[in-house]
């Protein structure tokens, strides 16, 4: 148990038998009550996001959240295959688990996956990924007073904006956090 004194963006915490990871946390105190913590949380597995306020002091169950590295293997349907490194045994995750972020993943990539109570709940991807540009029209000068943008669709399906100069075949590298186009690589 943990005081919600003690939360930290990141964390995982059990609440009514649901895993919620803390994304946003804010003390605050209201005039003559006590101090109270208003929190923006994560549901690990559903993804949703619900805001909870909470008592200052009010005790909590920590989740103890094991993370391991994987590999991306492929997908079969709306399941993505995963490979432990070091044991070789593969898991699999269903496409409403993984939410956006299989806008992001590519065979044999590398990331961490969450693991809660034995089973796979959710995947940490790497701050940005290099995909490539398989669709995006031709960049037309002259229509924009500054810098302009255009839709892009990646290799993965993902669709972002990226600059007028971006060429289909060209490999940029995305922020899997924000969705938004970084740099040409």
């Amino acid at each position: 148990m943990i005081s919600v004194n003690d939360f930290q963006n990141g964390m995982t915490i059990v609440l009514d038998g649901t895993v919620y990871q803390i994304m946003e946390f804010q003390h605050f105190k209201m005039g003559r009550g006590g101090a109270m913590v208003r929190t923006k949380l994560r549901d690990v597995e559903g993804g949703r996001v619900i805001e909870k306020t909470f008592r200052g002091g009010e005790k909590i169950e920590r989740a103890h959240v094991e993370e391991r590295d994987q590999q991306f293997l492929y997908r079969d349907g709306d399941n993505y295959i995963f490979m432990d490194m070091e044991t070789f045994e593969q898991i699999s995750l269903d496409k409403e688990v993984l939410g956006d972020k299989v806008n992001y993943l590519k065979e044999n990539m590398l990331l961490s996956v969450s693991i809660y109570g034995g089973r796979p709940i959710g995947i940490e991807l790497p701050t940005s990924v290099e995909l490539e540009v398989v669709d995006t029209p031709p960049g037309i000068r002259g229509n924009t007073v500054s810098g302009g943008s255009k839709p892009a669709t990646l290799e993965t399906g993902a669709v972002v904006q990226v600059p007028l100069f971006v060429n289909v075949g060209d490999v940029i590298q995305v922020d899997t956090r924000t969705g938004e186009y970084m740099t040409r690589v």
